[in-house]
């Protein structure tokens, strides 16, 4: 039977639309429909590229008696947290303030005022390790509600006050100072591991936003411990399994301390937020590295999560068909068909090898060279003797040119495997995030390219995404808007990406629409009294409680990315409302950086950015060909101060406010450099320039 997902615009809940539970999308129909039967509801929230969600649905949802159960008995709703984040977060915090952990997929029995009463994550079909199976969990709960109503009422009402209790305190209005930033940076030092790189023990995430803050801090500070702990991690996690040595690009996170075997799905959002991170350490190093897996990141994006539209997709799903032997697929059939799988789905199946593997593509000769440079053992480094390709720390010197030729083939190879399904929707932040990274990435290596790519993305932000109000919707698919609004971090991330093509580009109307979005977070995500940024806005539809969380997740918070772009463009504009609002915004990094560094990192980083003033930079030269012009324009992109904004134009040029009254020097183009209201003397040496930014020769 097809239920009503069918209709949805989601790649997630379409997956759920021929189980033979009778599903309802999260809507206010779906409850007016617990209430006429008297019924809970049970919300299952989760996302085409979990795992685990993948194996309930197979599991629980796909088999009928499970089904028949929860359709007598229950509403099913199902979410998909990438287009409902208000919902999954109001949710999860219950869930973890009820257990002390979460997770998805995340299921939630609700009553009909969408009051939570009883939470768990994932439920096997059986009893084991200790928990009850799916089949218990319903029985359990229907008896609670049918024979206990009132002990379910009083729980959920409980729940629900201690949730819209937990007000933030927001810090002040004070930003943080040099004080804090040193207790974040001695903080994070304690919670460094020296010997890995990367913060804490396993899972290890990649830690991006706290990374960006690493290298803001030294390059104002001048502090070698912090570039030191960007450096390495950066190195340890690119030599790892975690990042896909063949095609480019990093997976979710690394299930040991070592880096070495990976959660294989790739999300849009680690991409594009590591891809600007190497592209910084290179700015800030000269690392061949980070240069390398920059650029191999980028085009990794372009070119397996771009759409048809020019955005970019969510993600890659970890598991993909098991891939078939030649020596079994020649049993099979004669051996006469493309490399095919056995139709069960493993997680890492399209990534990993067996030295057989590498024989059969390579060779003896190159096979074992292959081994040797990729960390390929007998034994295996994953399960079933099969090792995750990394790049091991080795004495010997390997042919470059050689190892070129073994991963071209390699690649190719892979290529005619099962490849794993991609999750099309485009998500608003994440393509953001994805336009500034390839804004800033393109213009650092001369790859034109790569910046088109991101105009094309901000194009469909504009042209799918925005109404006429600039409000902003938080997803689309084929060229087709979804009906759910945008969020704090859709506005922010959109606005931050939209401020990089401003600089990148010299053209204004980027700017303009930053401003656009920046305005609506201060109308409509703002308290004005306490400064405090909701998640949600205020005319968003109303849950138990409405969410607001400062602290960086897979991404950076809305608050401190909201705070970010505000800052950026008071920078551009010399609004004072805009950058009053950033300063008291980062009350909160106040009170949070020095006691949980690792957590609100991008809040760190948009703090060193008001400590260094941000700078802002005015090229005014002789047009976009002019080559004078251009190496100041690239010399000012590449200047490490924290958060500086670069406007390009010619002289007497409307495209930014910070081009007015700026003319030309004696005829040649020329840098403006200003902060906290002073401004240097204009300067046409791009030596100079790159001395008053900082940056390397």
């Amino acid at each position: 039977m097809a239920n009503r997902l069918a209709q949805a615009t989601s790649p997630y809940l379409l997956q759920h639309a021929d189980n033979p539970v009778d599903w309802w999308t999260w809507s206010e129909e779906a409850f007016e429909e617990a209430r006429r039967r008297d019924v809970p509801v049970l919300l299952s929230v989760g996302y085409s590229s979990c795992h685990w969600c993948h194996v309930m649905a197979h599991e629980s949802f796909e088999d009928r008696a499970t089904a028949d159960e929860m359709n007598a008995h229950f509403v099913s709703v199902k979410v998909d947290r990438e287009e409902r984040p208000d919902v999954d977060a109001v949710y999860m915090e219950a869930v973890q303030a009820a257990t002390g952990q979460g997770g998805w997929p995340m299921t939630v029995f609700l009553t009909p005022d969408a009051e939570p009463f009883y939470f768990g994550t994932y439920f096997p079909p059986e009893p084991r390790h200790g928990m009850p199976s799916f089949r218990q969990v319903l029985d359990g709960v229907r008896q609670a509600w049918e024979e206990r109503r009132d002990e379910v009422g009083e729980v959920a009402g409980k729940i629900t006050r201690d949730l819209a209790g937990r007000e933030l305190s927001v810090g002040g209005d004070e930003v943080p100072g040099e004080q804090e930033l040193a207790q974040a940076l001695l903080g994070l030092t304690r919670e460094y591991d020296p010997q890995r790189g990367g913060f804490g023990g396993a899972p290890k995430f990649p830690p991006s936003m706290v990374i960006e803050f690493l290298l803001r801090h030294h390059a104002r500070t001048g502090a070698e411990g912090a570039l030191q702990m960007a450096a390495d991690t950066c190195e340890r996690m690119a030599r790892g399994g975690i990042y896909d040595q063949l095609g480019g690009g990093f997976a979710r996170y690394s299930v040991d301390r070592d880096w070495v075997v990976p959660h294989f799905e790739k999300m849009l959002y680690d991409n594009a937020l590591l891809c600007r991170v190497y592209a910084h350490l290179w700015r800030s190093t000269g690392s061949e590295l980070a240069r390398r897996v920059a650029l191999e990141t980028a085009d990794f994006m372009v070119r397996e999560l771009r759409t048809p539209e020019g955005g970019f997709a969510s993600a890659l799903d970890a598991d993909s068909e098991e891939v078939v032997s030649p020596e079994e697929r020649h049993q099979k059939d004669g051996g006469g068909r493309r490399e095919g799988g056995t139709g069960r789905h493993v997680e890492g199946a399209y990534y990993v090898w067996t030295p057989e593997q590498l024989r059969e593509v390579l060779g003896d000769a190159d096979a074992d060279l292959a081994a040797r440079y990729f960390g390929v053992t007998e034994e295996g480094t994953f399960e079933e003797g099969a090792s995750v390709l990394q790049l091991p720390q080795r004495d010997e010197v390997f042919d470059a040119a050689r190892i070129d030729g073994i991963r071209e083939r390699l690649l190719a190879a892979r290529d005619r495997r099962p490849a794993p399904g991609r999750d099309d929707k485009v998500v608003a932040a994440w393509n953001g995030l994805a336009v500034a990274a390839l804004a800033e990435t393109g213009a650092y290596f001369d790859r034109p390219d790569l910046v088109e790519a991101a105009v094309a993305a901000g194009d469909l932000l504009v042209r799918v995404h925005l109404d006429e109000q600039a409000r902003i919707a938080r997803t689309s698919k084929d060229g087709q808007v979804g009906a759910n609004a945008g969020v704090l971090e859709d506005y922010a991330d959109v606005a931050e990406g939209f401020l990089a093509l401003a600089s990148v580009t010299g053209e204004g109307v980027w700017l303009d629409f930053a401003g656009l979005l920046v305005d609506h977070v201060l109308a409509r995500f703002r308290d004005t009294e306490s400064g405090a940024l909701y998640d949600t806005a205020s005319d968003a539809e109303r849950l138990i409680r409405r969410p607001q969380d400062p602290t960086d997740n897979a991404t950076p918070s809305g608050w401190t990315a909201a705070a970010g772009a505000l800052l950026g463009y008071a920078a551009h504009t010399g609004s004072e409302p805009h950058r009053t609002a950033a300063e008291r915004a980062l009350g909160v990094v106040k009170a949070l950086g020095p006691r949980v560094p690792r957590f609100i990192g991008w809040g760190l980083a948009v703090a060193e950015a008001v400590l260094d003033g941000p700078r802002e930079v005015a090229v005014v030269g002789r047009g976009a060909d002019d080559p004078a012009t251009a190496q100041l324009h690239r010399t000012a992109l590449l200047g490490t101060a924290p958060g500086a904004v670069v406007a390009l134009g010619t002289e007497g040029g409307d495209e930014f406010p910070l081009l007015a009254d700026r003319p030309l020097v004696d005829g040649a183009p020329a840098a403006y450099v200003c902060r906290n209201f002073t401004c240097d003397a204009p300067t046409t040496d791009p030596v100079r320039l790159r001395t008053t930014l900082g940056g390397r020769a």
